[in-house]
């Protein structure tokens, strides 16, 4: 159905993710898992530690023992366990991640004792401290990661402690970007009168891969009806389509008119957003459809608006976004009464907040002066201005 009224940005993510079914789900090598989101929850296959470690360089004993002078009869490295259990009255030499033996209950750090010889002096020391307990971290057959999450270095280290060899990832949904326009030629090419570089399918095609899509640039096709319907069709056959430019109401905007041809449904056109404003959204079957505006930061907002969150929802993302950060402006921007606004901004930190400094140039076809943004700022639509200071919500980029 085409919605004739323009929509809000939140209507149109809720359209949009109201027609994404995950795709399916396969085991994979943990270390072939990076990026990927979890299909099912990930168990640790041991106790993590799996024994009673030490966390630090000292000297095991029993807390019942200090202070005192104590005899050194063994020296625990990591991976080497000591050869019997610890009688009272006695200490161990350890090393950090060594086992602490049988019958100590406490670990006193290397600093704080005298050595002498075969003997070390220890100061009053409590049970428990400096002992790592067996399955303090996690335990044997509990969840490290839960459905829903996508794996990053931590999950990833968490998991390899865990013992955890395979995990059951959604598949990669694989993305086809096609960018239209006459004008276009490739970055290394002579450029002849009217002409301009084209940067969006390397934008979207970036943004793609680190939303954990495997991409396939199709070339830049002219404006012409027959190279629109060649390339849109290859496009629907995969997971995803995205186009630039071609959107608006121009006679040479043929994207969605071709799309119609071919039997994609379109849900909406057009959103109250700035840039960005002639987005549109359609489905082919399972196939989504994204046609995006030509000029650089439209398409650039655009995606991390509507199809970031699609992309990771197709993954099974238990929260697909986009994630909206707290922040403060760092200077009055005026108000749009008809359309909210994305914001290009650089953020600092002072003291415990996040201040957002508008870069200046945001007009949408300034691709440059938005290089120094990392962050979009939203600015909700109104009259008059939104003062230097004002609470706001931003998405960051990169």
């Amino acid at each position: 159905m085409c919605v004739a009224d323009l929509l809000t940005i939140d209507e149109a993510l809720a359209a949009i993710l109201s027609r994404v079914r995950p795709l399916p789900a396969a085991r994979e090598p943990l270390d072939v898992a990076a990026g990927r989101v979890l299909a099912e929850p990930a168990r640790a296959a041991v106790d993590l530690p799996p024994f009673p470690s030490s966390a630090m360089d000292g000297f095991a004993l029993r807390a019942a023992d200090s202070p005192g002078t104590l005899p050194v009869v063994a020296r625990v490295a990591a991976g080497r366990p000591a050869p019997r259990a610890l009688a009272p009255g006695e200490a161990m030499a350890i090393a950090t991640g060594g086992v602490v033996p049988d019958g100590a209950d406490a670990v006193v750090q290397i600093e704080r004792v005298n050595e002498d010889g075969e003997t070390v002096t220890v100061p009053a020391v409590e049970e428990g401290a400096n002992v790592r307990p067996r399955g303090g971290d996690a335990r044997a057959g509990d969840a490290v990661v839960d459905a829903g999450i996508r794996l990053g270095p931590p999950q990833i280290g968490a998991l390899a402690a865990a013992g955890v060899a395979e995990v059951v990832c959604s598949r990669r949904p694989v993305a086809a970007v096609l960018t239209t326009g006459t004008e276009l030629r490739r970055p290394g090419e002579p450029l002849r009168p009217g002409e301009i570089y084209e940067s969006n399918g390397a934008i979207l095609a970036a943004q793609l891969r680190g939303a954990g899509a495997e991409v396939e640039r199709l070339a830049s096709v002219a404006d012409d009806e027959d190279a629109h319907r060649a390339a849109i069709a290859r496009g629907l056959g995969c997971d995803l389509l995205v186009t630039s430019g071609g959107v608006s109401v121009g006679p040479h905007d043929l994207v969605r008119r071709v799309e119609a041809e071919l039997g994609v449904e379109e849900v909406f056109w057009r959103v109250a957003v700035r840039p960005g404003k002639p987005v549109s959204f359609g489905v082919l079957g399972s196939t989504l459809v994204f046609g995006l505006p030509g000029n650089p930061v439209s398409a650039l907002v655009g995606f991390e608006l509507f199809v970031r969150p699609a992309v990771l929802a197709l993954q099974g993302a238990a929260e697909p976004g986009p994630r909206r950060l707290p922040g403060a402006l760092g200077a009055s921007v005026r108000l749009n009464g008809a359309r909210a606004q994305l914001v290009r901004a650089r953020s600092r930190r002072v003291g415990g907040a996040i201040v957002l400094d508008p870069v200046t140039g945001q007009e949408s076809h300034m691709i440059v002066r938005a290089a120094g943004a990392d962050a979009l700022v939203l600015v909700p639509r109104g009259n008059g201005e939104l003062a230097a200071g004002s609470p706001v919500d931003y998405i960051a980029l990169g």
